[in-house]
């Protein structure tokens, strides 16, 4: 007997629309990445993540709840949003958005018409394929 693995829901949309099944898995990493990173900026912890304030040289660093600063963390959100360009030069005719409110999805692949000829992204971002956990 074999057993299946199920694709996670916001998969099977974005394979649709002709991303690979193997960057479409990849996008969802990257997605999960950036979720976890945006928690951290608004501090769902005893810390936050911060890149401006006393850091002046732009590397994310932490500070703690009562105001102390922690130390400097690896910039997870810059490398995530490098594999993300790389995997989307490679669909030209789509598009995407990064919302860092962490109570929703952080990433939307937007296809041709989801975002109306010379409009704002964020205003039609939801519009788009969802990729989430």
């Amino acid at each position: 007997m074999t057993t299946r693995t199920q694709l996670p829901a916001c998969i099977p949309p974005l394979v649709r629309t002709g991303i690979s099944l193997s960057d479409a898995l990849a996008l969802r990493k990257i997605a999960m990445t950036l979720h976890s990173w945006h928690e951290a900026e608004c501090g769902f912890a005893n810390y936050c993540i911060e890149r401006e304030g006393e850091n002046q040289d732009g590397r994310p660093f932490t500070r703690w709840s009562d105001g102390r600063k922690g130390g400097y963390v690896p910039d997870r959100e810059a490398g995530a949003i490098k594999r993300l360009k790389a995997i989307m030069a490679l669909y030209p005719t789509l598009g995407y958005f990064i919302q860092s409110d962490p109570r929703g999805a952080s990433l939307y692949i937007l296809r041709p018409g989801d975002v109306p000829e010379g409009a704002d992204p964020s205003a039609y971002y939801s519009r788009g394929l969802p990729v989430y956990k």
